[in-house]
Parts: C-alpha cells; sequence; structure tokens
C-alpha cells in the first residue's frame, strides 16, 4: 500500500524535498502515524494535515493511493 506525501512551506525546506512516496503498513495507519514512520519522531506541535485535499488530523486514516500534504500553520493578511 502506498501513499504520496507532500511537504509545504517550512517544511519542506527543512526536510530537504517537497515530496516522497511512502509505503503503509498493513492495515493502514493516520496521518500523525505516517509522520511517526518517516520521520521516527512525534509530528511537530500544530503540525497542519490534509488528506485528498481535504483538511485533516492526526487521527484521520490514511489509505492506499491517497495523497497527504503536511505544512505549518499559516497565517496572512
Amino acid at each position: 500500500m502506498t501513499v504520496r506525501v507532500h511537504y509545504f512551506a517550512r517544511l519542506r525546506e527543512e526536510l530537504g524535498r517537497s515530496s516522497e512516496e511512502a509505503e503503509l503498513p498493513a492495515g493502514g495507519t493516520t496521518v500523525g502515524g505516517l509522520w511517526q514512520q518517516l520521520h521516527q519522531g512525534t509530528p511537530p506541535e500544530r503540525l497542519m494535515a490534509a488528506v485528498n485535499q481535504e483538511q485533516a488530523g492526526l487521527d484521520t486514516p490514511v489509505s492506499d493511493g491517497d495523497e497527504v500534504a503536511y505544512f505549518p500553520p499559516v497565517t496572512g493578511g
């Protein structure tokens, strides 16, 4: 089971890549679990995410073929 992962803004710069493919464990995972799998640590505080271009929480399930995006909190004016 494979998902496409995208990183935006500061995360892209810190990780040195804008995207990657990831293999999901059998039975799937969550947005937070995928972050832990890819980065061997808990997600950064206030991390925002989307699954298939819809806002998602860290407990949102991730399934085969999904597109997951991680981004820092955004402010603007």
